[in-house]
């Protein structure tokens, strides 16, 4: 599987919620970064976190751009919070070995954001 296939493989598992899926896709020494927190996972704590992470609806890979073995994506995630439906974006980069991903950085944002004052140019 090249890796365009296995971004869109993986979007579809995590939209699916087809938790038990996710093992198979990742190599045993899968690693994950969450830039946006520094948290490290590894193929089961991240599989748990995706799994057991409260108020998750679905994912939507907007955009992936590939090689052979490397792939970036960009997805829309909505979730629920407090019963307020939430939307976030995420950039995920993966490396395969082996036909698994071995390594994933992903990097989360909120969306609907006002810029900080002052953060854009006055006209």
């Amino acid at each position: 599987m090249s890796a365009q296939e296995m971004m869109e493989r993986l979007a579809k598992v995590i939209d699916a919620h087809r938790w038990d899926e996710l093992p198979a896709l990742l190599h045993p020494e899968f690693s994950c970064l969450y830039v946006h927190t520094g948290e490290t996972f590894d193929r089961d704590s991240w599989v748990r976190t995706n799994a057991e992470y409260p108020g998750f609806q679905n994912l939507r890979l907007l955009d992936c751009i590939a090689d052979n073995e490397r792939a970036a994506g960009r997805g829309h995630v909505t979730g629920t919070s407090d019963g307020e439906l939430q939307h976030f974006e995420v950039a995920t980069f993966i490396t395969l070995r082996d036909g698994l991903i071995v390594d994933m950085t992903e990097v989360w944002a909120d969306v609907d954001l006002t810029p900080p004052a002052g953060a854009r140019p006055q006209s």
